[in-house]
């Protein structure tokens, strides 16, 4: 007889305005030069990746597609997120900040770049 797979729960995103807020100071903060009105922020629950926080963008053929202009979702997976402090939040969200390029194009920069890496 097959072995019966547990199937799990769906993924549940829903946008988080304290999460997006938070962005915004942080980028007010740090005088970064991003546009805060098209990064979007939403809490997972039940994802099952092994990062506290990811990003996502939104490509240029899909810009082209929907006629839409650049973005960024910052999710936060709330089973990780939320046990982390304060400080340690910031700098997850910083971290996140840091994968968007200077030409806001809705691509994503990746951790090393010709042997340099970003840090937070």
């Amino acid at each position: 007889m097959a072995k019966r797979l547990r199937k799990k729960p769906p993924v549940d995103w829903k946008s988080d305005l304290g999460v997006k807020r938070r962005v915004g100071k942080i980028i007010d903060t740090l005088a970064l030069d991003l546009d805060k009105e098209r990064i979007y922020a939403f809490r997972s629950h039940n994802a099952k990746p092994r990062a506290l926080a990811r990003i996502w963008g939104l490509p240029r053929i899909w810009q082209l597609a929907l006629d839409l202009k650049p973005g960024y979702i910052i999710e936060v997976i709330s089973e990780r997120f939320d046990k982390l402090d304060e400080i340690q939040k910031d700098k997850v969200l910083v971290h996140e900040l840091v994968h968007i390029p200077k030409t806001f194009s809705g691509s994503l920069r990746p951790h090393t770049r010709k042997h340099k890496h970003f840090d937070t």
